[in-house]
């Protein structure tokens, strides 16, 4: 998998520009300002690299990236996952306006600079002009070393493990940091729910209270309004009920005259019965009814103590089930809360299972480091540090940390004898270029990106140290696509391919173009860089012969 095609439009001084690119080593070369490094800050913004709006060539409304990639069948699942369709290559788009806004997509669909990141690290490595500035840094050294030692993976998950970790010691130290407090809440909501409790109210228990208060309040009304109503069903001076049998009577006894009499005579008879049921009803609740004044007695002070406790908590009384359920629930809550022996261990749980992890990516990262160290002890043999020895330094750190329990150091000696010392210490601005260099070249076999990029990485050595560097690009250049942006003859000479950046000054101001030279064109080139514009038949001859040997 490689990088096959880049494409600009209107990006900083290039106004139109399509590349294709092959596989091997390819080296980008040109005069100091015409732009070099151009094509590496177009491919990092299709990338996913923060846009802006400066990117945009002067008076043009937007410019414009495209890449396309071989398509690795690694990254399959991952478009399947995030909605794109897979072809036959890979095609990132671009596009920043003159106001800073960013759009994107991958193979014609649009996307996020999130995800155009995401693909970045998988498809292309880069190394850059000032990577020494990272062995300085130490969260960039350990994952420098734990890339080496292939714990990615657990470093990722210890971070997780320190998380959960952090989260159960912050609950156990709030909730004993609380605990006078909770205690107090308690013992106020315990207090109350006794009160509530010696009522014991029942959740319907308000209304039926109620309704049997007002009637036995109102008893005699009640009684004198049943008698008085038997009086006018059953009365001796002629109750409703005697009344209704005599019309009876009257009416059947001329049925036999007058057939319409019958109906009617039966209606009375329905009457009568409806009236004689009705006074049976009311005899038997005068047998049962009672002025009961024990009954309504209790009644009053059973509703009392409701409207009691109502009142003190401002409630309804018929509130009261439902507050004292919520109570209730509520101390369940703050008994969980106040579970410091549940606290405490999930809280040991987590931190054993972080210092466990902890404790395994340790031994990993000293297992790697010695390997490590040799690898790049070996590069810096060849980058003119001979008898230089690099050495990965791991110390326990005096608490653990998110990222383990290990201090990690890059620690270098410069010349035979001497004893390693912190990289940013005993390095000159040129040795940190070459031992970054030397790290870049030993790491990048790591990585599973099909393509590597150099920016202007060997900046800060020459001589025979910049044909070692050549060769150690195209030995890189053999597995993968290397692209590596130099100012070095002796590297440009190595490459499989050669392309020159050149600016050309036009009516609507300067423009940068980039144009691939072979025979004749390269051998110039080559010569340019080695004595400058004025190419004369030393420096030319110098150049065929440096192509040739390499």
């Amino acid at each position: 998998m490689a990088l096959k095609r880049i494409a600009l439009r209107d990006f900083v001084i290039v106004q139109a520009l399509e590349l294709e690119l092959a596989g091997g080593f390819t080296v980008l070369t040109g005069e100091t300002g015409a732009g070099k490094s151009i094509l590496v800050d177009a491919l990092q913004l299709a990338l996913g690299a923060r846009a802006d709006a400066g990117l945009v060539r002067e008076g043009a409304p937007r410019t414009e990236v495209s890449c396309e990639f071989d398509l690795p069948q690694a990254l399959l699942p991952w478009l399947d996952e995030a909605g794109f369709e897979a072809g036959d290559s890979l095609l990132l788009r671009r596009s920043v306006d003159s106001q800073g806004k960013s759009r994107a997509w991958v193979n014609g669909s649009p996307a996020t600079a999130t995800q155009l990141r995401e693909l970045g690290e998988r498809l292309v490595d880069i190394h850059g002009q000032h990577a020494w500035q990272s062995l300085t840094r130490p969260e960039a050294v350990r994952e420098l070393l734990d890339a080496y030692a292939g714990t990615g993976a657990q470093a990722g998950k210890l971070q997780q493990l320190w998380s959960g970790w952090r989260a159960a010691q912050k609950a156990l130290a709030e909730a004993r940091a609380a605990q006078d407090t909770l205690q107090r809440e308690r013992e106020r909501l315990a207090w109350q729910i006794g009160e509530v409790d010696k009522l014991a109210p029942g959740a319907d228990e308000w209304d039926g209270l109620n309704a049997d208060h007002t009637r036995l309040s109102h008893a005699q009304a009640l009684l004198d309004a049943a008698d008085a109503a038997l009086q006018a069903l059953e009365g001796d001076e002629g109750g409703a009920t005697a009344l209704l049998s005599r019309a009876q009577d009257l009416l059947q006894d001329q049925e036999h005259l007058e057939p319409e009499f019958k109906a009617v005579a039966e209606v009375l008879a329905s009457s009568l019965a409806q009236a004689e049921d009705a006074a049976h009803s009311l005899h038997a609740w005068l047998r049962k009814a009672d002025l009961d004044p024990e009954r309504l007695a209790a009644l009053d002070e059973r509703m009392g103590q409701w409207m009691s406790l109502a009142r003190r908590y401002k409630r309804q009384p018929q509130e009261l089930p439902a507050l004292l359920a919520g109570w209730r629930d509520e101390l369940s809550r703050l008994d969980a809360a106040a579970d410091l022996a549940g606290l405490e261990a999930a809280e040991k749980a987590q931190g054993q299972a972080f210092l466990a992890a902890a404790a395994t990516l340790s031994k990993a990262r000293a297992k790697a480091a010695p390997k490590l160290a040799a690898a790049i002890t070996q590069a810096m043999q060849g980058l003119g540090m001979q008898g230089g020895r690099f050495a990965v330094q791991l110390q326990p750190l005096a608490e653990p940390a998110a990222n383990g329990l290990d201090d990690v150091q890059f620690l270098v000696a410069g010349h035979p004898g001497a004893t390693p010392r912190p990289v940013g210490k005993v390095a000159s601005g040129g040795e940190l270029s070459r031992i970054a260099l030397a790290i870049a070249v030993t790491t990048s076999q790591l990585g599973t990106a099909g393509t590597l990029i150099f920016d202007e990485v060997d900046s800060g050595v020459g001589g025979a140290v910049a044909e070692t560097v050549g060769r150690l690009m195209k030995q890189l250049g053999r597995d993968r696509q290397v692209l590596a942006v130099t100012h070095l003859p002796q590297v440009a000479a190595c490459a499989d391919h050669h392309l020159v950046v050149s600016k050309q000054r036009e009516a609507g101001g300067t423009t940068s173009a980039v144009q691939p030279v072979e025979g004749e064109q390269r051998v110039a080139e080559v010569a340019r860089m080695l004595g400058g514009e004025r190419l004369s038949g030393t420096t030319l001859a110098h150049a065929k012969e440096m192509l040739g040997g390499a």
